[in-house]
């Protein structure tokens, strides 16, 4: 960086730098320690084509070119039976059904918001703020900030948080700092040497905000930079001598799993490309290369994370919304409204479809076009948090305002 003055050498640096929550030290978490992972996928996926109502005959009809067909033993390509009414996408067979039979997944559909725009941004945004439509919005407050918080006032040593992403996801903000960080770049030695990091930190000495250390925040952001990087190098040496070999997803979540284990108990994954408006195809194709590739980093993480810390460990995996119920003209599907949750552990209660049901036909769709949104996110997940955390009513109000908590037993 030869020639650059140091106001140019700081800008540089600084889109690049992780932010680490409130100056203190990651330790190992406890053996018996709770672990919660969200993992949004955004583009709002079909649901409906992966954990699919396919012994409804009006399914069948509403999806002639895409739909999946009736479970049958003898048809490769046939769905995976989950019970009477549901079953599941065949490329899930070696990940998530495995799981499904262990009793370390359910599903929850009927899931979503109560908004209505069908914008990927505004229902994003809705889902990360954590608050109901027609409330105060703060854009600085994210629900997994406010978790992050209450967590924090019980036991600040014990939080950690961070957010497997390039930049801090809304969900995150707040008034805890977190750590960013996204794994599929973090292969390559961090570019700043110790000068160049020498004068941020001199930039940021003996600054507070919001009775945060911002100094001792800049100082661990590069340490934990420097934690990742070491981690994947590690794990790259170890691929090297006969370890399972993953691409895409997969090898971002086993890099997820390795960190969780060793470090953090709160964290954050977005997964892009569920926009499926033209060619989604059915058993095979664009779809089901993706939820296969999501399969198989889920089944990762679990593998990676290790039996111990899997059984502490809750990961919910969301959209901003599913999909209209019936195909379009380009073999696609639209933006909808009601979606399926899932939720994954090694102690959950699994196996089983959760939540409130209704008969799929024309009469039961939302405006005659989407699946129906029966369970509220902000109730779902809070019932798991309240679980996952032992959080009181009264917390759980802090982290989705006005929400009514709903406990499916999940956990």
């Amino acid at each position: 960086m030869r020639g650059l003055s140091r106001r140019q050498i700081i800008a540089s640096a600084i889109a690049s730098l992780p932010m680490l929550a409130g100056g203190r030290a990651f330790a190992v978490p406890a053996a018996a320690g709770n672990r919660f992972l969200l993992v949004f996928l955004r583009g709002g996926y079909d649901a409906t084509n992966i954990v699919i109502p396919s012994t409804n005959s009006f399914y069948q009809e509403a999806r002639p070119t895409i739909s999946l067909a009736a479970p049958n033993p003898s048809d490769p390509d046939a769905a995976l039976p989950l019970d009477a009414d549901w079953s599941l996408h065949p490329t899930l067979k070696e990940s998530i059904f495995p799981l499904w039979e262990a009793r370390q997944i359910a599903f929850v559909p009927f899931a979503g918001t109560d908004d209505m725009s069908r914008s990927h941004f505004e229902t994003q945004d809705t889902i990360e703020l954590g608050r109901a439509q027609g409330g105060a919005r703060n854009s600085q407050s994210g629900f997994l900030g406010r978790l992050a918080h209450v967590l924090a006032r019980g036991d600040r040593s014990t939080t950690r948080p961070i957010a497997f992403t390039h930049q801090l996801p809304l969900s995150f903000r707040g008034t805890t700092m977190v750590p960013n960080i996204a794994l599929n770049q973090a292969s390559s030695k961090p570019h700043l040497n110790p000068r160049q990091q020498g004068l941020i930190e001199q930039m940021y000495a003996g600054q507070v905000a919001s009775g945060i250390d911002v100094e001792a925040a800049v100082a661990q952001g590069f340490e934990v930079q420097e934690q990742a990087f070491d981690t994947i190098q590690s794990e790259m040496k170890k691929s090297g001598r006969g370890a399972v070999s993953a691409s895409g997803f997969e090898l971002t979540a086993r890099r997820i799993g390795r960190l969780m284990r060793d470090q953090f108990n709160l964290a954050f994954v977005d997964v892009g490309g569920w926009d499926t408006h033209v060619n989604q195809g059915g058993t095979q194709g664009n779809l089901a290369r993706r939820i296969e590739a999501l399969g198989r980093g889920l089944a990762g993480f679990a593998d990676e994370i290790g039996p111990r810390a899997w059984s502490a460990t809750t990961v919910v995996v969301v959209s901003e919304f599913g999909r209209t119920f019936r195909e379009n003209g380009a073999k696609g599907t639209d933006h909808g409204h009601g979606s399926t949750y899932w939720v994954l552990g090694g102690g959950i209660n699994g196996g089983r479809i959760a939540g409130p049901q209704v008969k799929l036909a024309p009469e039961t769709l939302n405006q005659g076009r989407d699946l129906p949104v029966l369970t509220d996110y902000r109730s779902l997940i809070g019932g798991i948090l309240a679980r996952q955390f032992g959080l009181s009513d009264a917390q759980i109000d802090q982290v989705f305002p006005g929400a009514v908590k709903q406990d499916l037993q999940i956990l």
